[in-house]
This record gives structure tokens, sequence and C-alpha cells, in this order.
């Protein structure tokens, strides 16, 4: 739970890396949620169209719309890829799969151009570790 209101606190920032684990963990409650308000549309009867969509799944869906946006960028940023790859989802059929073939990716170890590895700490590679960043304004061990 911790990681979906972790990215919905960075809404709409389309800048630094997601982990996978924050990426996926996001996309998990966001499907939770979205079936849990399907069916409570259903059952008070707030669905409307041929597709019987629902009013309230609707509003949940805009509202996590940058959300999803920002957390999909930052997982590509995470791969060492632009966060333009996400407009692979809008190829047909094959861009959905190879989009999430992208995102299951392990993410680049080390610095790279989007920012810090967010799994830096875990690896052991924190300031002043081996491997690690250099604490600012003292020298690396």
């Amino acid at each position: 739970m911790q990681w979906y209101i972790e990215v919905l606190k960075k809404y709409a920032v389309f800048d630094g890396r997601a982990r996978r684990k924050e990426y996926w963990m996001f996309v998990l409650f966001n499907v939770i949620v979205s079936i849990i308000l399907s069916i409570v549309d259903n059952v008070i009867g707030t669905t409307y169209g041929a597709a019987n969509s629902g009013v309230i799944s609707s509003i949940y869906s805009l509202a996590v719309l940058l959300p999803s946006i920002g957390v999909g960028i930052r997982r590509m940023h995470d791969t060492n890829r632009s966060g333009w790859w996400i407009l692979i989802n809008l190829i047909p059929c094959v861009g959905f799969i190879w989009f999430i073939v992208l995102a299951a990716q392990e993410g680049t170890v080390g610095d790279n151009q989007h920012g810090p590895d967010p799994k830096a700490a875990e690896r052991g590679q924190g300031f002043g570790q081996p491997g690690g960043p250099a604490e600012p304004g003292y020298p690396t061990v």
C-alpha cells in the first residue's frame, strides 16, 4: 500500500526513476481498486453506455491518469530509456505487450542520465560505501 500512496504523492513528477516494485505495486493496487469500484457501480446502478462503464470508476480512472503516466515514465527512466517509450502502448495489440516487457526489466544499476539508482541503499551503495556516491564535501572511500 505504501508504494501506491508514494506514487499518488508524486502525481505529476515525470523526472527521476521508479523501481520495478514501485511500478508493479501501483499497477496491482490500481487494478484492485478499479475492480472494486466497478462492482460498486454495478450494485448501486451508476453504469452508463454500451461498455457498461460506471461513474465512480470513470472518476477514479481520471484521478489516477497523471500518476499512472508519471510512474510509467519514471519506470522507463529506470531502464535508461526516454519517457516517450510509454507511447509504445498506442501501437495496437503488440504495443501493450512490448511495454510490459520493458517495464518488467531490471533497472540500470548505479546512476544513469535520469538520476540516482533507487535501489542503491539495498545494494549497500549508500553514501561513503564502495561503489556508492560520495557524501557532498567528502571523498569516496
